[in-house]
């Protein structure tokens, strides 16, 4: 029986319920206890897990990825003080309401890159900046602008090992002959997100 079941057979409704765990995530914000807070929304590409530090945005994740083995690498790579607390990331939910609706075309939340490091970080630095909305680049030439032109498989390992997907834009990288490529949130979601953009 989980926390919630025995809540609601001591007669805790829904609403109560919401209630407390709002002034939880706000006391544990405000005692500086919360170190990953996270949400999910919905999106054209299915439900997305949103996560933050204080620093900024951490993790992106699709349904795909299992949202609870996502949240309990967070834990084990961040901090095991992870909760449910959307408020913090109502900025990035309406960012990313704007992107799908084709109201936005570039991202101004904070990041926190700590999950990604070394080479990996660099070719995601260059995604972000350089790769616009509607555009496309191959591994190939991602590779050159992070100054590795033959570091092509390793782009390729930055760009299925983003945690950020969606707004460090990794759909937008295909391979040389046209096609897309695989992408971390399945051939599907790549697709949807490429023709969203070229709509646009």
């Amino acid at each position: 029986m989980t926390d919630l079941d025995l809540a609601r057979a001591y007669g805790v409704g829904d609403h109560d319920l919401i209630r407390l765990h709002a002034r939880l995530a706000t006391s544990a914000a405000s005692a500086a206890l919360l170190d990953v807070a996270y949400r999910v929304v919905d999106s054209p590409v299915g439900p997305l897990l949103l996560a933050a530090t204080p620093v900024g945005l951490v993790r992106v994740a699709f349904a795909s990825e299992g949202h609870d083995q996502v949240l309990q690498g967070l834990a084990d790579r961040i901090s095991p003080r992870v909760l449910e607390a959307p408020a913090r990331l109502d900025g990035v939910a309406r960012e990313l309401d704007d992107y799908f609706a084709g109201r936005r075309h570039a991202f101004d939340v904070q990041l926190d890159w700590q999950l990604s490091t070394g080479f990996r970080r660099t070719v995601l630095g260059h995604l972000a900046t350089d790769v616009g909305y509607g555009t496309t680049a191959s591994y190939a030439s991602l590779a050159e602008l992070a100054g590795s032109p033959k570091a092509v498989r390793a782009v390729g390992t930055a760009c299925a090992t983003n945690p950020i997907p969606v707004v460090v834009p990794c759909h937008r990288i295909v391979r040389s002959d046209g096609k897309t490529g695989a992408y971390r949130g399945g051939p599907d979601a790549k697709r949807a997100l490429l023709d969203l953009e070229a709509a646009a």
